[in-house]
């Protein structure tokens, strides 16, 4: 009996393998997850030049991050506050933080264009954080972005260096004066209580 099983078995099995591959293709293949404008905070969803190029760059690239949003002037007695942006981007951004600059002549310490600035960003400060295009701040002409910062925190940049620290799903934002430095500790310690909370 055992040796007639034997061949029944073994065609059997065979026959199992010819069809399995058939199955295992039907099967299928597990979703990717896509960026939409559904996981991209409000806040986020603006397009807005960079600085070196003008090229239009959609902030919901940075979705899922905690940000912080500065606006900045070359000619101001915060600039300095360049390396401390920097120093902060370099130490966070592989925990998911990143700094996005906006420079402004709102307070009229930023006259140059676009490219003298960037220039001055990078030969001066090394500034490897995204930066834009220059911006309007505060005000019926401020952009959309700094406008909605402003609802949310009912407090417009009161000057050049002015900082907004954003929460991974964008429903927190905190604002710092220009007096504070990226690199305080206090504020230090509020970016890595942002960062340790996952977005569910």
């Amino acid at each position: 009996m055992k040796t007639l099983l034997k061949p029944f078995f073994k065609t059997l099995f065979l026959a199992a393998l010819s069809v399995a591959p058939a199955v295992w293709a039907a099967d299928p293949k597990p979703a990717t997850p896509t960026s939409s404008s559904a996981q991209c905070p409000t806040l986020l969803r603006h397009t807005v030049e960079r600085l070196q190029d003008e090229k239009p760059q959609n902030l919901c690239q940075y979705a899922g991050q905690v940000v912080v949003v500065v606006n900045t002037a070359s000619y101001c007695g915060f600039t300095p506050q360049y390396k401390s942006l920097e120093a902060l981007y370099d130490k966070y951004k592989d925990k998911g933080l990143v700094v996005l600059g906006f420079p402004s002549n709102d307070f009229s310490q930023e006259p140059g264009n676009n490219q003298k600035i960037a220039d001055f960003c990078e030969n001066t400060y090394g500034v490897k954080f995204p930066m834009f295009s220059k911006t309007t701040v505060r005000g019926s002409d401020a952009s959309p972005l700094f406008k909605q910062l402003t609802q949310a925190t009912d407090t417009a940049p009161k000057w050049n260096f002015y900082k907004y620290l954003v929460s991974r799903d964008g429903k927190q934002v905190k604002s710092y004066n220009s007096t504070t430095d990226p690199m305080d500790k206090a504020f230090l310690a509020e970016v890595e209580k942002q960062l340790s909370t996952r977005v569910n």
